[in-house]
């Protein structure tokens, strides 16, 4: 079988988790033709994404040419799905939040996507994300394309649901895919319950070779690591005001924040304003394999979000045996379980992260073994790449 895989920007560094999935089923032997909307000039810190990078078609690389051509095609071959198709974009356009010129674009794009599927002959279409990724998919069916399903992360498509016509989507693909049963109540909420059987979930998963490598406990590590965009979402100011508590209290500890993004001068002006230069370090992006060298040399990941789908790196934190120190938001407590895989507080609490964090600081080593043994045992059990990605398999072939 061959299946197309449609995402607004592939690979990236935060996107790990679709790469992971694909490789998987390719794994159970289905095919899978790789095309993203953009990210052809990326500069990839893995050979891994210099590798996918090189087997996707980037819809938008060679210009607006190709997109005209592939228009009129389908609109001189098939002139009364291409007006269905207008009236979709019209219906979606005129409510959404960006602009109808937007969304025609978006029909131009489907119809390049149209061309290379028929060319793959590919009997099915994911996409990742509710987003355009799912619209242009959308098109594509409606366009007299192959079956489609997309996957919903959030928060972000929770967030703005109607503006992205979130339930037209869920109403017209052939399944929906949830990370979370969180995820999945959300995806309930923006349709009849006719429509409920057609979403399921299917977990983000690590590929085997993540729990294959030798137990690396925590030991007497005093560092503390936040893996994650810069962004207000992830918590990461609220994080350097636990810490400059921690500092004032005497606990000895550090904290290195990895990634990059908008909030970084933010934090980097709270940072020298609470003195903390000494304590906190910013990595800025890093790749796959220097995220696992930053976890497996911390203590414990801490994550303050304050919204969330399922983060990919608290699995990736739990299979290195490492204890999570997060929030209860969205999908984390389905995998997180407090006091036994690490800590849990309410979110934008600083009081709490603060105890929390230095609880973490002060377990013993025996203490810290067996809440990463737990934690390793948890994530094996529920995100294991093969074995989510056998549930999809069995989706995608049944349609």
């Amino acid at each position: 079988m061959r299946v197309a895989y449609l995402v607004n920007h592939y690979p990236a560094v935060s996107h790990s988790f679709i790469r992971r999935e694909i490789l998987a089923l390719e794994r159970r032997g289905i095919r899978i033709q790789r095309i993203s909307i953009r990210g052809w000039d990326d500069v990839h810190q893995s050979e891994e994404d210099r590798l996918e990078s090189n087997r996707t078609s980037y819809v938008l690389k060679a210009g607006f040419a190709p997109l005209f051509i592939s228009f009129f095609r389908v609109l001189l071959t098939a002139p009364l799905r291409m007006l269905g198709a207008a009236r979709l974009v019209w219906k979606i356009g005129r409510r959404a939040e960006r602009p109808l010129l937007v969304h025609v674009i978006y029909l131009f794009e489907a119809c390049q996507v149209l061309n290379w599927v028929r060319a793959e002959k590919c009997e099915h279409l994911h996409a990742h994300f509710g987003t355009n990724s799912a619209e242009v998919a959308m098109l594509v069916h409606a366009l007299g394309g192959p079956t489609w399903s997309f996957t919903a992360h959030g928060p972000e498509e929770f967030d703005k649901a109607k503006f992205i016509a979130l339930p037209e989507k869920i109403e017209r693909a052939k399944f929906v895919v949830a990370i979370s049963s969180f995820g999945r109540s959300q995806l309930y909420r923006q349709v009849s319950h006719e429509h409920w059987d057609k979403i399921k979930i299917v977990h983000c998963g690590l590929e085997p070779t993540f729990f294959t490598g030798e137990a690396s406990p925590a030991g007497t590590s005093r560092r503390l690591i936040c893996v994650g965009r810069l962004t207000e979402q992830k918590g990461q100011i609220l994080l350097i005001e636990a810490a400059r508590q921690l500092r004032d209290q005497g606990t000895r500890f550090e904290l290195v924040l990895a990634g990059d993004g908008e909030m970084r001068e933010a934090i980097e002006a709270l940072i020298r304003e609470y003195d903390l230069t000494d304590i906190v370090r910013i990595t800025g992006w890093i790749g796959s394999r220097q995220v696992r060298e930053e976890l497996l040399a911390a203590r414990a990941l801490v994550l303050p979000s304050f919204a969330e789908g399922l983060p990919v790196v608290i699995m990736e934190a739990m299979a290195l045996r490492r204890p999570v120190i997060t929030t209860y938001v969205a999908g984390i407590p389905e995998l997180v379980q407090p006091n036994e895989h690490g800590w849990l507080v309410p979110a934008g609490d600083i009081t709490a992260l603060t105890a929390a964090m230095q609880a973490c600081l002060a377990a013993s080593k025996e203490e810290l073994e067996a809440i990463g043994a737990a934690a390793y045992d948890r994530v094996q059990l529920n995100h294991n790449a093969d074995t989510e990605a056998g549930k999809l398999a069995q989706l995608v072939q049944l349609t």
